[in-house]
């Protein structure tokens, strides 16, 4: 892996590259770099197990609102729209009814690094707005296309935490009683990789002078805890009543001690700081750093709750400087909104030495079981499993189980192992980490045997095999490219219907001591290959298990959509999505693609999705998963769509700005589309 990342959705370049059609090499490039480290230690509150029963209504289980006003869709997660106009009968019907290049883009080859565009449109004030990896926000019409109006932030494209230029959209907020003839009664915000966040009136662009310093907030001004990079505002604030809830980017795998991941409230209108949260004691704020929040949160206003998805704190891969318990690593913890106190909090990896970040916003929902509704919060991992447990209290809904895990080998001076981990039994994993991954015959054969060799040189004794420094490491399934990323899980409240993305990517990482690490060849790529972890004993490397045509050594799929029923917990169907493809070369759809962006429900009964390498969009049924229209992209569309209606039509809007960690290919295009008039 490169020396620095940016800690973003952990999932290695995963560029599956398509040498020739004889060998049919399937080629999974080094992943790219995803750098969030995640926060350790409780040390707002020590309430870190489950609160008591509140008797606050639920969420709505049907939005009332036909709009997409968030990173999301909606603060619960949901990503579903109650519109039916475009419905599983009809949807083979879309046309594209607009397409805009914003001019916003780079490959990398010239003087700017490459862009990775993973923006939401959100669709509210009847204008759809987004924000492009130069951070430029810009207003549409949403039934043409049309400009109303752009703001160009002016912010240096360097390349400064992340290693290309990143931008995950903008945030929404208007006031609940606006005044007539007032500006920034409806404001569109943005942050930069440079730590700023800048506010502009929805209406005209024009910046919010009220709001910080006339419109631009330093989020770098509290930076003050091993300061090595600035406080990337890549992923647009969370924006609950009157605050925005602001978490922050930074660098994976390359330093001990880091900037301590610390969330902040600030008021939406004036950009004064309201309370902060940190993951991490005051003690290990100083040895460790990051477990901070780099992705979208969710929040339940009715219950006053806030929830985080925290991340693993620093260094990723080795642990000896903070063998004490951390319990706000690696978990999902609700907070109070009016003062940021923990709430309750689970820990779904202890002792985190893998770089598990909670990567996606917990998805709330109501649902039914065994006769019983339950106010429900089902989060996502990397590491493929799907825990649930009532949002108001932490407890489970299905049974969490505290089982073995692998220790280590003794190659490791300083760490120590969590003797278990929590394993959920319902849902059942997304993927069967219980047993070594299998060889495929293919990459093995047209190999030569590299690919068995390989595996017989990696350690494995299932999920949380621990790193080593002996041979070539430790085979990793899923690791830091694996299971889930951050867009996380959709859900139809109708039928109570869960939808999740998939990669089933293979790794396998190693230790070096300090010596080895110098002396060392160390390449890197965009997530993948050799990282310092400056000021620890270990440098690191990650690889994807290729072999030498660049074909996985793992048996397909390489990626697949699933559907849940979540009153029993069990898979309805699961299928094979998007093709894996490079170079002109498209593989058979059976073996599916690794996947980045996440889906989107209707109450059409569709699911609409982009995510996968061969830059297509799609459509399939919610209720059997067939698919039912697909259109071609110019790169992948690594985020997640939008539905809204405008003016009666109902619209589909998608993104397509790629992300090397899929390939090389990399857009400016946003596509709209919508049933013939």
């Amino acid at each position: 892996m490169p020396t620095s990342f940016a800690k973003r959705p952990h999932f290695n370049t995963i560029t599956l590259g398509w040498g020739t059609a004889t060998a049919l090499a399937l080629c999974l490039s080094p992943m790219p770099l995803l750098a969030q480290d995640s926060p350790d230690e409780l040390a707002n509150s020590p309430e870190n197990s489950p609160a008591e029963t509140t008797n606050t209504a639920p969420i709505p289980l049907v939005p009332g609102e036909p709009i997409w006003d968030s990173f999301h869709g909606q603060l619960n997660a949901q990503k579903y729209s109650p519109l039916d106009q475009i419905n599983a009968d009809n949807v083979g019907e879309l046309e594209k009814v607009w397409e805009l290049h914003t001019g916003d883009v780079a490959d990398g080859s010239g003087d700017l690094p490459a862009t990775v565009w993973s923006a939401t449109p959100v669709f509210a004030n009847d204008t759809l707005y987004i924000g492009t990896p130069f951070y430029r926000i810009i207003a549409l019409d949403p039934a043409s296309g049309e400009e109303k109006w752009s703001f160009d932030t002016q912010s240096s494209l360097e390349a400064l935490t992340q290693p290309a230029l990143k931008n995950r959209g903008v945030a929404y907020w208007e006031a609940d009683n606006p005044v007539a003839g007032e500006s920034c009664q409806k404001i569109i915000y943005m942050g930069t990789m440079d730590a700023r966040l800048f506010a502009v009136d929805a209406d005209s662009g024009e910046p919010c002078q009220g709001f910080a310093d006339n419109g631009v907030l330093n989020a770098n001004q509290w930076n003050d805890t091993n300061d090595k990079w600035p406080l990337s505002l890549l992923q647009p604030p969370t924006v609950v009543g009157d605050r925005l809830i602001l978490g922050w980017a930074g660098m994976d795998w390359a330093y001990e001690e880091a900037p301590p991941g610390t969330v902040f409230s600030i008021n939406a209108r004036t950009g004064e700081l309201e309370w902060t949260f940190q993951a991490l004691s005051d003690q290990m704020r100083e040895q460790s750093g990051t477990a901070n929040v780099w992705t979208h949160m969710s929040a339940d206003e009715e219950r006053g709750l806030v929830y985080l998805p925290v991340s693993s704190p620093s260094p990723n891969y080795w642990g000896g400087n903070r063998t004490e318990e951390v319990p706000l690593g690696t978990s999902t913890t609700a907070l109070d909104i009016e003062t940021g106190e923990v709430v309750w909090s689970r820990q779904w990896v202890h002792h985190d030495i893998w770089d598990y970040d909670i990567n996606s916003a917990p998805t709330l929902m109501d649902i039914t079981v065994d006769g019983e509704e339950i106010p429900a919060l089902i989060q996502a991992t990397k590491m493929g499993f799907l825990f649930v447990v009532n949002r108001e209290t932490g407890e489970d809904v299905w049974p969490i189980e505290e089982r073995p895990v692998p220790g280590g080998d003794g190659s490791v001076e300083g760490e120590v192992y969590a003797p278990t981990q929590p394993f959920p039994t319902k849902p059942a994993p997304l993927m069967d980490q219980a047993e070594k991954p299998k060889v495929w015959a293919l990459a093995d054969a047209v190999s030569f045997g590299e690919c068995s060799a390989l595996w017989e040189e990696l350690r494995y004794e299932g999920m949380y095999t621990p790193p080593t420094t002996e041979g070539e490491g430790t085979l990793g399934f899923p690791i830091s490219a694996g299971g889930v990323q951050w867009g996380g899980v959709a859900f139809d409240p109708e039928s109570q219907t869960a939808v999740v993305n998939t990669s089933h990517i293979v790794q396998y990482i190693r230790l070096y001591d300090r010596e080895a690490y110098e002396s060392a060849n160390r390449a890197s790529g965009n997530e993948s290959g050799f990282a310092s972890q400056e000021g620890a004993p270990y440098g690191m490397r990650l690889e994807v298990a290729l072999n030498r045509l660049g074909m996985p050594c793992w048996e397909p799929p390489f990626g697949e959509l699933v559907a849940l029923d979540m009153t029993t917990g069990d898979i309805k169907w699961r299928r094979p999505l998007g093709a894996s493809q490079q170079y002109g070369f498209y593989m058979p759809e059976s073996w599916g693609s690794p996947t980045i962006g996440g889906p989107a429900v209707t109450a059409g009964n569709v699911i609409f999705i982009g995510a996968s390498m061969d830059a297509k969009v799609r459509a399939y049924s919610l209720e059997t998963g067939e698919e039912l229209w697909s259109d071609q992209t110019e790169a992948p569309s690594v985020s997640n769509p939008a539905v809204y209606e405008y003016d009666g039509r109902e619209y589909v809007a998608f993104i397509s700005g790629g992300n090397t960690i899929l390939k090389n290919q990399v857009g400016d295009q946003i596509t709209v589309y919508a049933l013939p008039e």
